[in-house]
């Protein structure tokens, strides 16, 4: 299935591109998501017409998104408590729920979906988290999880 990208996608394409993507990916997430049409002759035009608006609507997301990571770099860590055994070890864990709940309440405003994390943690101590903001604007940082107070 052949469609022309509306947004800059990760590991597809620029705006403005035509590629070539599975069927049930460009049905059931590029094009209800409106970041594609399907490459007809009618939504080329479309496109060509909307093109200034679609490029400002882009920039405005990058910077929005390169603000956002400075915010994120000026915090450099995040502290989350969580209970835990007296080995370290969590009761549960800390995923990227919580990492996104910690930078919201720091006041950066940050979605679970845009921190990216090989494994949840699961002992206390630091580890380095990666916040996907935008296509090509990523950010680290550092999480420590703590034990919480018990009284």
């Amino acid at each position: 299935m052949e469609v022309i990208l509306l947004d800059r996608i990760q590991n597809l394409g620029d705006l403005g591109d035509v590629v070539t993507v599975k069927p049930g990916y460009g049905r059931n997430y590029l094009l209800p998501q409106g970041k594609a049409l399907r490459a007809t002759a009618a939504n080329r035009e479309v496109y060509e017409a909307r093109k200034a608006e679609l490029l400002k609507k882009a920039a405005e997301s990058t910077s929005a998104a390169k603000a956002r990571a400075e915010a994120i770099a000026k915090l450099g860590t995040v502290t989350i408590s969580s209970r835990a055994s007296e080995e370290g070890k969590l009761y549960g864990s800390v995923g990227p729920r919580e990492v996104a709940l910690a930078l919201t309440e720091a006041g950066v405003a940050t979605d679970k979906e845009e921190v990216v994390m090989d494994t949840p943690m699961r002992e206390v101590g630091e580890a380095d988290v990666t916040v996907h903001l935008y296509a090509e604007v990523d950010q680290d940082i550092k999480v420590i999880v703590q034990a919480e107070e018990t009284s």
